[in-house]
């Protein structure tokens, strides 16, 4: 009886000749497999984004999850990384995919499809996030396609080594043994395609750089000529210089702040993981909604325009009491309020609703733009242009409000609507709706738990009230007398006033300064402690540092 069909010409086997068992492979090569794999997958991807020019899968992910991410969750990144959240946030995504590759690697001995189906999937679901975002199209799907499959075939590549030690099937025919594992070859492979993912990586994040650079060298060396300069600087000709020149030493107090803040040194916060995708060329600003005549403005036509210069402190409402996420600078541009006229307002205007590039929105009272104070699309800063980061070719600066509600960066769309038709980014996530900034002051020095030596000790530092101005600034320390503070020029209303105060201690050891300020209209900042959400933090900057002996 035949049970089966032997090859005529395959070598006999003698059952009782020593058998060789195949080396398995070790326990980490799986794993292996699925890192290395999702490394090639992702500098694949990252170098397609760079050629065709458009965002990269992971920043296209990390954006969605940022305007995903529930309110706690953002303010919990904010408390713990401040302004590297981002950076932590790529941080995160990257440990996350190589988790999720190493354990879907260490299946491929019982579940080889498991690999490139997750390849396959997450490729999938980063290129419709990629091609859903604002500004996008179908092309900003091609690097997670790309990535995709990159991914897919590296991994079904790497399992075979992973699997080559697996004993064979029992079939009714001779069959001869597996050859093992080839550690040698699975390194060889397995070096090949991690060397392929850096070299592209860093080939993704040089075409990035150049993007931006290219962009950056797209502004002007210099600014028009400032027509309308802040007040208290004003000089006699009848044409103007940048102000940032004519700053009166008078105006700085504080031993390591300058009154005007480098522009490197000047804070950022935002939501963009990578600066959008602009082109100065052909980029414009709209003014539409309730307007009689709907406007555009280029690059070059604002530039065209009267140009006004200011000197304004911008204030991120996450700002703790005493925090760093403050700033002041000169800006330049044109006024808000003369385009808005020249637009035609409609009655039932009551909110200037502005758009970014990359989609982010904000809202302001209309009539923050009307009442005076100097609201106006930014082109300069600090007499020279915006900087990339801080919102080329234009953004919005409106005195005396949170950025949150009013400082759009890499401005596109400016629309007069009511209060019902439009919620800004992040008034649904919590935060108020109208953000008036908060009366503030902040100790500079001595800093917190420095020792310094005995004899005359300065303290000092700013403090801010954009659109009523300081006044007053009281210093105490050990729970003593106020003592009134010294004041910096008060250039503006809009800007900070810096202060200081000279204070001899009676002993060596630990002392404790608090600082509070009054502003123009005579209100003194509440020790009552907040914290910043939902409309900007209160309480008193209290620090405290040692004399020595």
């Amino acid at each position: 009886m035949t049970i089966g069909s032997i090859d005529e010409h395959a070598p006999e086997v003698d059952p009782d000749a020593p058998r060789t068992q195949p080396c398995p492979a070790p326990w980490w090569a799986g794993p292996l497999a699925g890192l290395v794999a999702a490394g090639t997958s992702i500098g694949l991807g990252h170098l397609v984004a760079g050629v065709i020019d458009v965002d990269s899968p992971l920043d296209a992910v990390g954006s969605e999850f940022i305007d995903r991410t529930p309110s706690w969750l953002k303010d919990l990144a904010i408390d713990w990384f401040g302004t590297a959240d981002k950076t932590a946030l790529r941080v995160g995504m990257i440990l996350t995919i190589a988790l999720l590759a190493a354990a879907v690697g260490s299946s491929a001995r019982r579940r080889p499809w498991l690999g490139p189906a997750a390849m396959i999937a997450v490729g999938v679901g980063g290129a419709l996030v990629a091609s859903g975002r604002p500004g996008a199209g179908s092309a900003a799907a091609v690097p997670a396609v790309v990535a995709a499959l990159v991914g897919a075939l590296s991994i079904t590549r790497l399992e075979r080594h992973v699997r080559s030690a697996d004993p064979p099937l029992r079939r009714p025919q001779v069959s001869s043994a597996p050859t093992g594992w080839d550690r040698r070859l699975f390194v060889r492979e397995t070096g090949a395609m991690a060397t392929v993912a850096a070299l592209a990586a860093l080939a993704g994040g040089g075409l990035e750089r150049r993007r931006t650079e290219v962009l950056q060298e797209s502004a002007p060396d210099t600014l028009p000529r400032v027509v309308d300069p802040p007040a208290s600087l004003a000089p006699s000709s009848p044409e103007f210089g940048s102000a940032v020149g004519s700053i009166p030493s008078s105006a700085t107090l504080s031993p390591i702040s300058p009154y005007l803040t480098p522009n490197d040194d000047f804070y950022l916060i935002d939501t963009a993981l990578s600066v959008p995708r602009i082109d100065a060329a052909t980029w414009s600003v709209e003014i539409a909604g309730l307007v009689d005549r709907p406007r555009s403005y280029r690059y070059d036509d604002l530039l065209r325009l009267p140009q006004t210069e200011r000197i304004i402190t911008l204030s991120c409402v996450s700002n703790e009491v005493g925090g760093n996420l403050v700033g002041n600078a000169v800006w330049q541009g044109v006024l808000l309020a003369d385009l808005l006229r020249e637009a035609g307002i409609r009655d039932g205007a009551e909110q200037v609703f502005s758009t970014s590039v990359d989609g982010w929105t904000c809202g302001f009272p209309l009539a923050a733009a009307l009442d005076g104070r100097d609201a106006m699309i930014a082109l300069g800063m600090n007499g020279e242009a915006l900087p990339l980061r801080h919102g080329f070719p234009a953004r919005l600066v409106v005195p005396g409000l949170y950025g949150y509600v009013s400082a759009t960066k890499w401005l596109q769309r400016i629309e007069l609507t009511t209060w019902d038709a439009a919620e800004g980014y992040w008034v649904p996530r919590g935060w108020a709706r109208e953000a008036p900034i908060k009366t503030q002051s902040r100790i500079d020095v001595p800093r917190k738990g420095e020792t310094v030596p005995a004899g005359m000790v300065v303290i000092a530092g700013v403090a801010w009230a954009p659109g009523r101005g300081i006044s007053r600034v009281e210093v105490r320390v050990d729970e003593g007398p106020w003592t009134e503070a010294a004041l910096g020029d008060d250039l503006t209303g809009d800007a900070w006033r810096q202060w200081r105060v000279e204070w001899e201690p009676t002993g060596s050891g630990e002392h404790r300064v608090q600082v509070r300020a009054t502003d123009g209209d005579g209100v003194t900042q509440t020790d009552e402690v907040s914290r910043p959400d939902p409309d900007g933090a209160t309480g008193w900057h209290t620090r405290r540092f040692e004399v020595e002996a």
